[in-house]
This record gives structure tokens, sequence and C-alpha cells, in this order.
């Protein structure tokens, strides 16, 4: 905190006056008291007197808060205090505003029954505030007397109706003119290039602060530069708010992360592009208008480029390349992770990162990569301070500690709910010792597992490109004519499930039925071994339920259900895995379930990635129906679809044992 009492106005306060003379232009015309601030280089009043001090507070009936007081001591008002308050009131004009605007009722009707006392006090600011504006574009400045901290200050509220945002509230006066100091410097750094040029004193200090920024954060502090780089973007210096973009995207930032001045830079927009380009992809109520609006002063290549990367965004084909070494990271990087080994890719990366060569000296840190489908969800706010806090690009420092691992490993995380995705009900196979691109001929009984077309026989199964399960489930649906009840075919996510298996997942299961369903184990074990879960303990419909099998050889050796209270086996089970050993009492669904996954993992050494299965991209393929044919006797649904060449939207797949839709047939 500012000692107030022992700031110095008159230095800062005749500096602010000289930048504002020397930015006038020379043919402007201007008032006559401007005229006359210009020549004496001085936007105050004369100093106000003891006397006079105390013969404002006697009118006011209250002392006035020591950085104002100390103000006034040096100039009794101001002119042009930042760019919409063109007089500010001295020992003559303050005066208390008592509703003057007439805004009390208007702020009130906006609180909420439950608004907080703190809320309510605010609002009543406009009965009780000192009004110090009194020439200004319709802008309030009130001292608020009911806001004091402990040193005596008021704080300082500004607002105006066509900012369309709440009061802001500035700790004190002091703080107040600082802040209009910084909008005067923002605003001229705005003007046009026909004007003086704006250079100062101020502006050489912060221009130099902002060249130290850029070397510390190379460095790997980037705390210290980010302090300084948005001082220096609030005074509307150039690079500082490109500079501080790269910073923020890096945190996970992206609203008024724009680059500015830098993205419209051809050397610079290869990386920041494609930041700038996911972010407005992912915002569906943007037009493309938008983005244009944001390249506004770019060349037609430069414009070219984004859109032909947003493009490639929006169908997931954009693949982020770099120079060097550190490009060939990024290769050996989207490999591990498109198989959802994210914390190896991500230390593939980190560890080239020395080697990483930037596109100019504007450039901190490689920001393509988060653009990338399947590099892009490695990014976490902490694995973004850690490349932060990592040197690069020539510089030395502190490597950073390694952040831990969002991946807690196992399998028991599944049964802990999760605010981004809860697998309430889920299910998986695991194979030993084959590789995920090979799961689909195991599983898939050569349907075409990309799910596309009309399930037609006869195709190999092939994975589709990296997705979220999402965009796999729309695009499993694409062209579907008819559903079945018995056609339990399932869309499951691949990757490697620990140093020698690999996994195929579905987290969003059809209904489970012990007496229909048939184990996938047996099939995919052929000289292989194969372990088949699948879990319902915590199921939002129907019954808990949970299966286990084992298969080596396409023979399976093992297996139980727990289904409607009770246990079915088939098998010797080893006792690691004996069923006896978690149903005793299922009433703790959840730990139930964390037992058995966490006895299954420990059992045969295996894990499911939470990062990639929830927040990234895998290959994924249609399997096989789990369930078995329909038998003598047995009715079953099938819908079929005749409504003009229309899918069912991704939700819809599951209504095949309930009512026929339109053009439905019943079996």
């Amino acid at each position: 905190m500012t000692d107030t009492t022992a700031f110095d106005w008159r230095p800062f306060l005749q500096a602010w006056s000289g930048e504002w003379a020397d930015s006038l232009p020379a043919d402007e015309e201007r008032s006559e008291a401007d005229e006359a601030a210009r020549r004496a280089r001085w936007l105050g009043l004369p100093p106000a007197s003891e006397d006079r001090i105390a013969a404002m507070e006697e009118r006011l009936g209250r002392r006035m808060p020591p950085s104002y007081r100390r103000f006034l001591e040096v100039s009794d008002g101001w002119r042009h205090a930042g760019g919409f308050v063109w007089l500010l009131a001295g020992t003559e004009k303050a005066h208390w505003h008592d509703d003057e605007s007439g805004l009390a009722e208007m702020f009130e009707e906006d609180l909420d029954d439950d608004a907080s006392p703190e809320e309510r006090r605010e609002a009543d600011l406009w009965r009780r505030g000192l009004q110090l504006d009194v020439e200004s574009d319709i802008t309030h400045v009130l001292l608020d007397p009911d806001d004091v901290d402990e040193d005596g200050e008021w704080a300082v509220y500004t607002w105006a109706s066509w900012r369309a945002e709440p009061p802001e509230r500035h700790a004190d006066f002091l703080e107040f003119m600082r802040a209009m100091h910084r909008e005067f410097h923002s605003l001229q750094a705005r003007r046009s290039d026909t004007e003086p040029e704006f250079a100062n004193d101020t502006t050489r200090e912060l221009d130099a602060r902002v060249a130290q920024a850029r070397l510390e954060a190379l460095r790997g502090d980037w705390e210290r530069a980010q302090e300084s780089l948005n001082e220096a973007k609030a005074y509307g210096r150039p690079r500082a708010a490109g500079l501080g973009d790269q910073i923020r995207r890096l945190l996970g930032q992206t609203y008024m992360v724009y680059f500015d001045g830098l993205v419209t830079d051809p050397r610079y927009a290869p990386e920041l592009l494609p930041p700038l380009v996911a972010a407005h992809a992912a915002n569906t109520h943007w037009d493309d208008s938008t983005l244009t609006f944001h390249l506004r002063g770019a060349d037609e290549g430069v414009v070219s480029m984004a859109f032909e990367m947003l493009d490639q965004v929006r169908s997931g084909t954009y693949r982020y390349t770099a120079a060097g070494p550190f490009g060939e990271a990024v290769v050996r990087a989207r490999e591990l992770a498109r198989w959802g080994d994210a914390d190896r890719a991500w230390r593939t990366l980190l560890e080239a990162l020395p080697r990483w060569e930037p596109l100019g000296p504007d450039h901190l840190a490689p920001l393509g990569w988060v653009a990338d489908p399947v590099l892009g969800p490695l990014l976490t706010p902490e694995r973004g301070r850690e490349l932060l806090s990592a040197p690069r690009a020539g510089q030395t420092g502190e490597a950073p500690a390694p952040v831990a691992a969002p991946d807690p490993g196992g399998l028991a995380w599944l049964a802990e709910p999760d605010r981004h995705r809860d697998f309430t009900s889920y299910r998986f196979v695991l194979v030993e010792g084959v590789a995920p691109e090979e799961l689909p001929a195991r599983l898939a009984d050569g349907e075409d597992g990309d799910g596309g077309g009309d399930g037609g026989r006869g195709e190999r199964a092939v994975l589709s490109a990296p997705m979220t399960f999402r965009e796999a489930r729309r695009k499993s649906l694409e062209g579907r004519r008819e559903f079945s009840s018995y056609d339990d075919r399932a869309l499951m996510a691949v990757g490697r499930a620990g140093a020698d298996w690999s996994f195929a997942f579905d987290g969003d299961p059809a209904g489970f039925s012990g007496q229909r369903f048939v184990s996938p184990a047996a099939a995919a074990s052929a000289g292989a071994r194969a372990v088949v879960v699948w879990c319902g303990l915590r199921a939002r419909h129907g019954s808990p339920f949970f299966h286990l099998s084992v298969a080596c050889d396409g023979v399976e050796q093992y297996a139980f259900t727990y289904e409607d209270g009770a246990v079915r086996h088939n098998g010797e089970t080893p006792r690691a895995l004996d069923p006896g050993r978690f149903f005793g009492d299922v009433s703790d669904a959840a730990g139930t379930e964390r037992a058995l996954l966490a006895a299954v993992a420990a059992e045969f050494d295996v894990l499911l990635p939470r990062h990639a299965l929830v927040h990234g991209r895998l290959h994924a393929f249609t399997s096989r129906s789990w369930t078995r044919p329909p038998q003598e006797g047995e009715t079953y649904a099938v819908i079929r679809l005749h409504v003009g060449g229309s899918a069912l939207p991704a939700d819809g797949a599951r209504a095949a044992d309930g009512g026929a839709k339109d053009g439905a047939e019943g079996r």
C-alpha cells in the first residue's frame, strides 16, 4: 500500500502536465483555459491554503481524506483527469452529490432480494458520495465517506453510463489520479500517426521495462514479467498487450486475449493465429466478422492464413508444426497423446523446450500447439505455469519443478465424481501385448469402425481420427437409419493402458442385461490376455451391477457378474478378485466400485488415462454387439427411420426399448 501522506504530488502533476502539453497538435483549436494551461505546462490550479481547505471541511462537515487533502495543497482542482473528466473539483466546487443524478433508484432496482449489505451500500453511494466531477463526458466521480480504510482514506468511485459497466472502485484519491494518468497515456497511444509523437520520460521508462520483461519471461520469471507488462499495457504501450497475452493464453485464459500488435505481423502469425482462431471457433455464438475485426490492419496473406486455420480447427484437421528439435519433439508428443499418454507427451515437449526457436524477438513461448486437436488438451493451468517457468530461447535460469501429473493412474478414479465427466456407468476391454490400433480387428467383427454409413457388414474395422467422445458419438450416428434393442455395438475410445496393455473404453453404454450379455473377452484375447469390465454400481437408472471376465488365448478363464443382489461365477476367480470380498454390503456403491477397480488395476498392473478420456481426443471405433442375438420367442424392438434422410440426434439412439418413432417397426 502506498503511503499517501508521504507522496510528493508536485513532480507527478508537473510531469503529467508537460506530457499533456506536448501531446497537443499545434493547429488544434482549444479553449482559452486549455491554451493557458499548455503555455504554462500546468493542468492544475493555484494551491489551496490551509484556511481554504478548513473552510471547505467546515462547509461539508467532514475532514477530507489525506491524499485528497495533500493534492489540494498543491493544486485546488485539476483539468483533464484522464480522457472524460475535463474539470475536477477543488475546495470550492466539491459538494455532496445527494442523488443529484437521480441514479440511486436505478441502482437500487437492480438489487436482488438477497443482495449483500456491501451491494446495498454501494447502491446508496449516490445519496452520500462527495461529487468531484465538475465538467465531464457524463462521467461521475464520487468520494465515498463510508468506504474508509485504516489510514482514513476514502475510496473513489467512477461511473459512466456509456461504459455499461458497474462503478469502478479506486482505493483512494491518489490511486484514482494514477488511473486517470494511465487513461490519458492509453488514449494518446491510440492516436493517429498525423499527431505529434507521444514520447516522454514515462513512455521511455515503460518501454524499457517491457524489454526487460521480455527477457525475464524467457528466463522463466513470468510472474515478474507479467506484472511489468500489465502496467505497460494499462498505459497503452505497444508490444505490452501482445507479449502479455502470450503469458495469459498459456495460463489457460482466452477472454480478451487477442495478441494485439503481434498477431497481424506475418512473422508471428503462424504461432499466434492458431490460439486466436481456436478460441474463436470454440465460441459458436460469434460471427466470423469478429475474427476479421481482431485482424484489422493485417495483410491479405495473414487474413487468408487465419481463415484457412479456422476451417482446419473446425474440422479437427489442424496440425501444429515447429522448426528444429522442438518440432521433432512435437511429432513424438502427438504420437504419445493420441494414444492417451498425456503425461509422457507433456514431458516430451518440456524436455525439448530449451531448444525451441522463437519466430522473432517478441515471441515468448510456443503457442500454436494449443489449437492442435491432439496436443491442445495437454494444457492445464499448472502445466502452463510449468512451461512459462522454464528457461528457453537461449536464456538461462533455474528449471521448474515438475508439476503433478493430472492422471492419478490405476482405475479407481472412475468411481470419483468429476465436474467435467462423471462416468456412472461404463465398460472397457484391456488387452495385453497388443497395440491400440489392433483392437478394432479383435472387437469390431469386420464392421465399419468409423461408425459411418448404415452399419453394413464386410468393411474392415478402422479407427476414427482422434475425437472427443461427443464428436465420436455424433459421427457414429451420421446416416444411421436402424436401431435395435439387441444391437448393442459399443462406441469405444482406444489407447494405452500401461506398459504392455491397450484399452477400448465406452463411457456411455446401453443398459446391462446379464441374460443377454456376451463378454468380448474371449474374442479379444486371441494370442493374448484380455480383461473386460462393465460397471454400473452408481448407474443413474436401474439396479447396480458389475461384471468382470478374463480370457487368454481365446478361452475365458474366469468371470463373475453381480446383478440383482446376487453373484454368478464362472471359473475360479483369484483371491484378490474374489467377489465375496466386495459385495457383502453395497450400500456404499462408490466405495465398493473403488475397491473393485483398485483390485483389478493391481492384479493386472493396468490404468486408464483420466485426462485423455475426460479432456482429450482419442481414436475410436464401433465394436461388435455386446448382446447375443435374440432367441426363439424373445421380443425386441427395431426402429427404422424414414424421415427425409435425417439422422437421429446424438442422444436418440438409446430409445430402441421405448415407444416407436416416426417410421419405426416393432418385432
